[in-house]
This record gives C-alpha cells, structure tokens and sequence, in this order.
C-alpha cells in the first residue's frame, strides 16, 4: 500500500476533504495533534487495573481495584477538552471508594473539593470545561452485573463444603432453592442421598416376641458429578445425579415409626422422604402377635415370633430400580410353642432382615444398611431393627451398620430393653419381648430420615 503524504490542505469554505477510503484507517503520525474535531466521549481504556494513588492522562479509561483498599485518582491539570475516565474493576467501591482530587484549585462540577466515588459498579467520564465549572460529569452508571457463573448455586438446609463441592443436609422439612442451574462445563446436577423414615418395631404380649422394624427406603446417586466419592452399591446406574433448574425444591424428611403400647400391636411405619423426583418409601413395621407378618415398605418388617411361622415384610415397595431396601426376616418355622419361638429382624438397605434362629436362641438380627461419604465423611443409613427374644436374656442384634435398634429381650421390665433406631439414619426401631411378669413389651420407635444434596460449585 502507497503512503500518501499531505503537506498543505485546501482551506477554501465549502471544499471536502477525505481521508481514506472504507476500511482504511487514519493514524496521526509520532508527535502530530488533531484540533477542532471535537471530543466524541470516548477514551482509551488501560486495561491494567489501578489500585492506590495515581495520576490519571488525559484521554485515558481506567479500572480501578479497590477489593484490597481506598484509591485516589489525583487529576491533571485541567483544559479544554481533557477527558478522563473510571470503572469500578472489583465492584467494591461501597467499601473501598475511589477518591478523585481536582489539581490545585480547580473544580469538579463547580465545587473546589474532591468527588467520591461509593457505589459498587459505578463508572465516571469527566471532561474538562473551563476554570468556572472545572470538570464536568458526562456520564455516570451504576452497573454490578457479571457473567453467569458456570455452576450450580443454590441455598436452603445446613450447608458445609468439602473442597470445591458445597453439600446441603436437610433433618427435617425445608427448601432447597437454585438460583443458578449451572453449565456442562462447569456443573449442571446434584448428587443425593434420600433416605426415609424406619419402621418401629412390633409390641409384644406376654409370653410372645415381636419382629424388628424395616430401614427406611434408600436412595443415592452414583457420586460422579461432585467429587467421585465412594458411594454405596444403590449408586450404581441407572441411578443418576439430577439436573436442577432454576427453581425451589420442597424437601420431605421422613419421620420414624411409633412403637405401640398396646399388646400386640404391630410396629408403626415409616414416612416417605423426597428431593425432586426421588422418593424414598417409609420403613415396614416389624409384626407381631396381633398383626404377625411384617409390614411392607422400602425394607419390610420382619415377622413376630412366639411359636408362630410368619411371614416378613416386603422390600423395595413400591419398586425403585436400583433396589431402595430389602425385606425382613421371618420368624423361625421350626420354633415350638411359646416360650420357644424368636422373632425375625427388619429388612435393611442392603441385606434382608435375618431369620430368627433355632428354638432357645436370640431372634434375627436386622439387615445391614448402606455406607455413603457423600456428606465428606464414610457415614451408614438405613440399617433393620433386630427381632425381640423370649427365652433368652439378648435380642436380635442391630444392623451390622448400627443404625438399626437392637431387639428386646424378656428379662428386663416392660419396654423388653428394644432399642430405637438412630435419628436421621432411617433405621428400624429393635422388636420386643413380652415379658409375663412386667406386661406387654413395648417395640422400640424407628430413625427419621435424611436428606443430603451435593455439587460442585467452584
């Protein structure tokens, strides 16, 4: 391309001159001014941030970051035209303002006195008019807008973090709020776990034994969307972290089962939990006398004993896939009449309740529940009630997981020593034992559930 030097310009009135064609630029030479074009307002933006003093430059634009401290913008000495321009980098000049000094006497607006700069966002353009009003405001905005955060952001629950992952833990009812649904690229789904409310365990009559209550229903995500952590076996696919839209989540915590007073009362049921479009089922409640087969529910009760052959509660009522619970165990078939016969123990989350031994030994122990770290910690949930005994002094253990009760035995008073299962774990409450001398054994009351989301949000 031809460079093409001008040396003298054509001054007569009415005449056009132009320079340049489309898409050509036109760039004064090294030490060459321009006059009488007018300011247009704009000015070249520095985009290194500012931060303490400095001396701003006629036609210049700067960020200044206050996030570390106050700032102070010391003007030039001002004429005719000078613009200058400031932006809030950090949007923190409500607690770190930037401050800018007129030089010696002059003015901003007509006052010989500085301006301050105080809220977050604000952006400044002055141009300086004569000595009467000094520099003069142009424009002014307010703007704390930013990018959208590739991450999901959401409130509601006892919200920790683990690393770049924040977990939400609801042990009762609440909201869980999102206000960002996230981006691939960042997060867009949350990890859960939902578990539901244990069944108590059955209430016996004297002379009978009563069946442990069932875990409640547990449900988990495979873990992989916030952090690999190690999840139990019900992670496994098709199980699947959930997206999240904007909105808020009503949470469900299940209560546990009530044990009953009255003689041979079959044990309570537990009550659903759910997150979006997860639920988990309540725990079956262990049989008894009355009422011997268990109740059907996420792990099902186990059956009563006393000489009787019955049958255990269902599991994974209604079905979920993987599996939410396991059934109970039933009372020993080949138990003589009373005082002989044991009770079986409550369905966990990952092993069906036991069934009660042979004649003379303690009742089913109740079926293992699940391990999850999701909370950042390896911590078991839903674990099955033991069954109640008669004829010897221990009831059917807890879930090896210990969130379920252990069972009654017949030796001690009238609440036969069963053991209720462990708050927020959804652990069937332990079964009883009817004791002759002391009345009816009362069951023992089921867990309450949980409900704990995860997500990476950083």
């Amino acid at each position: 391309m031809s460079k093409i030097e001008v040396d003298a310009i054509d001054k007569q009135s009415g005449s056009t001159l132009t320079l340049g064609g489309s898409g050509t630029a036109v760039t004064l030479g090294t030490g060459a001014t321009q006059s009488g074009f007018g300011r247009s307002g704009s000015v070249n933006w520095q985009t290194t941030p500012k931060t303490g003093t400095f001396i701003p430059v006629n036609g210049e634009g700067y960020f200044v970051n206050t996030s570390g401290g106050v700032s102070t913008a010391n003007l030039p000495a001002g004429s005719a035209g000078a613009i200058v321009s400031f932006s809030d980098y950090t949007r923190t000049f409500a607690t770190n303002a930037l401050t800018i000094s007129p030089n010696g006497t002059e003015k901003i607006g007509g006052v010989a006195d500085d301006l301050v700069l105080s809220v977050n966002g604000q952006a400044l353009t002055l141009v300086y008019v004569d000595a009467t009003e000094g520099w003069i405001n142009v424009q002014n905005a307010e703007d704390t807008e930013t990018g959208v955060p590739p991450f999901v952001d959401a409130t509601g629950g006892t919200i920790t973090c683990s690393g770049n992952f924040r977990i939400h833990t609801f042990t009762g009812p609440g909201t869980f709020t999102v206000t960002n649904a996230g981006k691939a690229c960042g997060s867009n789904t949350v990890d859960y776990l939902v578990v539901a409310g244990g069944g108590a365990g059955g209430s016996a009559a004297p002379g009978n034994t009563a069946a442990g209550g069932g875990a409640g229903g547990y449900r988990e995500s495979p873990g992989a969307a916030s952090g690999c952590y190690s999840v139990s076996p019900l992670g496994a696919a098709p199980a699947a972290a959930l997206p999240v839209p904007v909105q808020a989540y009503s949470i469900t915590v299940g209560a546990g089962g009530t044990g009953s007073p009255s003689n041979c009362a079959v044990g309570g049921s537990g009550t659903v939990s759910t997150f979006s479009t997860i639920t988990s089922a309540g725990g079956g409640g262990g049989g008894s006398c009355g009422s011997r087969t268990g109740i059907d529910g996420g792990s099902g009760g186990g059956g009563s004993g006393g000489g009787f052959n019955s049958d255990k509660g269902t599991g994974n009522t209604p079905p979920t896939n993987p599996a939410q619970g396991q059934p109970g165990g039933k009372s020993n078939p080949n138990s003589g009449a009373p005082p002989d016969g044991g009770a079986g123990g409550g369905g966990g989350a990952t092993e069906a309740g036991v069934v009660a031994a042979t004649p003379g030994v303690a009742s089913g122990r109740g079926g293992a529940g699940a391990t999850t770290s999701i909370s950042a910690s390896p911590t078991a949930y839903a674990g099955g009630g033991g069954g109640g005994s008669y004829t010897v002094t221990t009831g059917g253990a807890a879930s090896p997981c210990g969130t379920g009760g252990a069972g009654g035995n017949p030796v001690v008073g009238p609440l036969s020593n069963s053991v209720a299962g462990t708050t927020n774990r959804g652990g069937g409450g332990g079964g009883s034992g009817g004791n002759p001398s002391a009345g009816t054994g009362i069951g023992a009351n089921g867990g309450s559930g949980i409900v704990i989301i995860r997500y990476k949000f950083q």
